[in-house]
């Protein structure tokens, strides 16, 4: 009976093993995987509870994250040394409690038991180790409530625990080094309650992920470290060195920008280095290069991934070094440049290939920044197109002052494979385009628009392309107005009878706009 019980045992904890396999190997965050092992853990081993404890690297100590449990208390924290998780946290060690009760030690207030819970639960807490570092850590703690079972059955218990934190001490880790993330975040004012870094003249930042941008450029400013910006094309890296070199204490010095993707291989030393007179075919005189016009200051070099394995070696040299020859001359110039890289190419492709020196891609590779395309950043989408349409209409001297609800609706649902720099010429076009105060979704490129979304739909007759039309302006005037029909039909110019009928017509919530200007107002008056 006894070897039957021992099989039965068996095949549940190696079931249960498989299953937290699979839980930990589904495509969620990995507080949602660690929380439904525990639910896992609690279910299938008939756990009165399961909790988890996972350090806080910030305060370094044990902070209460996970449970599964009934009754459960969020904002407990253990200080290592202190109580049962305190001591398994300082020695490393496992920990069995027969009966809780029998522990003086115990926390018993923590999670709320009841003396009577004390008496009849025993209690194993074991460590989750990180064996990645240079010596074992102790990065977490996991623990369970069990019914009181006899001493051999809770050695097994205990030693299937610790099978279970080796499984999950990758993931704890990594749960661990996000807190830690956060908590710099916070720091350094990139989340809520933070001071956060100011964006440079013309250059907007809404989202988060630009302001972890903005906020990594100002960091680097004050140095003479080579920054590294990488993002697709059209990302708003050029206007991101500008930033970083206005920012610099060389910024009363020059910016020199060069695109080496914009000349021929040929051509691009004589352009970064000069040339000497007669150097070459062409050359009637001597020119100074760009490392030289640079002296001070700061170079841009744009598409950098595009430079000839020649021109990476004096690259190279001129950084460290800080010399340079002119083609054509043996003798040396000193310069002292600091350099801003960009691509858009995957630079780690092109050393596999052969194509990019090694030594120069750690040299330039000191700090990175990465710009992400605007597809994935949509909160910066409607302040750049304000951006734009400000600046156009004042270059163009047109009275545009705002951007249609359903052209906004178009722009932000809008891909933008050119990023930034396909949203620029959109926002130039609609103001050439527009002879009213107002950017309409017929004034954006057909790129832009679909047969559902606008009155150019090849599918929409004459008279529904019209009522779209009628639709659009009636919904502007509401938005406008609060809702207020009369007002509406005043700035159309028609009757108040037609407004209303139109409304009815289109079954438009007029009390929507009734309410979003209530609110506007409850908190400007706030």
């Amino acid at each position: 009976m006894a070897t039957n019980t021992q099989d039965h045992s068996d095949l549940s904890y190696l079931h249960t093993l498989k299953t937290i396999q699979e839980t930990l190997k589904r495509e969620t965050t990995l507080e949602e995987s660690l929380n439904a092992l525990l639910k896992t853990l609690a279910l299938d081993m008939e756990y009165v509870r399961a909790f988890m404890v996972i350090m806080d690297p910030k305060t370094e100590n044990l902070k209460l994250s996970l449970t599964y449990s009934p009754a459960q208390s969020d904002d407990v924290t253990y200080s290592p040394g202190r109580g049962i998780i305190g001591r398994v946290f300082d020695s490393g060690q496992s920990i069995s409690v027969p009966r809780m009760s029998d522990d003086p030690e115990f926390l018993n207030k923590a999670f709320g038991r009841s003396e009577e819970e004390l008496r009849k639960l025993g209690f194993i807490c074991v460590p989750v180790l990180n064996l990645r570092s240079d010596e074992t850590e102790v990065i977490g703690a996991l623990s369970v409530d069990v019914p009181l079972i006899p001493a051999d059955d809770m050695a097994a218990h205990r030693d299937f625990l610790e099978v279970v934190a080796g499984i999950i001490a990758g993931h704890v880790a990594q749960l661990q080094e996000e807190m830690a993330t956060q908590n710099h975040l916070l720091s350094q004012g990139l989340m809520a309650g933070g001071a956060e870094a100011v964006p440079p003249k013309d250059f907007v930042a809404a989202s988060k992920a630009m302001r972890l941008v903005l906020r990594q450029s100002s960091q680097v400013a004050p140095s003479r470290a080579t920054a590294l910006l990488r993002g697709e094309s059209g990302t708003g890296k050029e206007l991101l060195a500008e930033a970083i070199h206005q920012s610099s204490p060389r910024a009363d010095k020059p910016l020199i920008k060069l695109n080496c993707a914009a000349l021929p291989s040929e051509l691009i030393e004589s352009e970064l280095f000069g040339h000497q007179k007669g150097a070459f075919t062409g050359a009637f005189q001597t020119k100074r290069g760009l490392f030289e016009v640079a002296d001070q200051g700061t170079l841009f070099l744009d598409e950098i991934g595009e430079l000839s394995m020649d021109a990476q070696a004096k690259v190279l040299r001129a950084i460290q070094e800080k010399e340079i020859q002119r083609v054509g001359s043996e003798q040396t110039i000193t310069v002292d440049v600091r350099l801003i890289c960009a691509t858009h190419q995957p630079l780690e492709e092109l050393l596999e290939k052969g194509l990019f020196r090694e030594d120069l891609y750690y040299r330039i590779n000191v700090f990175p920044i990465f710009i992400p395309p605007l597809k994935e950043r949509r909160e910066d989408i409607l302040p750049l197109a304000e951006h734009f349409l400000a600046d156009f209409a004042d270059e163009y001297g047109k009275e545009v002052k705002r951007i249609s609800t359903p052209a906004i609706e178009l722009l932000v649902m809008y891909h933008w494979p050119g990023n930034v720099r396909e949203l620029k010429n959109c926002m130039e076009r609609a103001v050439l385009l527009c002879e009213e105060q107002v950017i309409r979704t017929y004034h954006l490129p057909p790129t832009l628009q679909s047969a559902e979304s606008s009155a150019t739909g090849t599918n929409l007759s004459f008279g529904e392309a019209v009522a779209k039309f009628e639709q659009e302006l009636l919904i502007d005037s509401l938005k406008k107005t609060g809702g207020n029909m009369l007002q509406s039909a005043r700035d159309l110019r028609v009757s108040y009878r037609i407004v209303n009928y139109k409304v009815k017509k289109y079954n438009i919530d007029v009390k929507k706009y009734s309410q979003t200007k209530k609110k506007t107002k409850k908190k400007l008056e706030v």
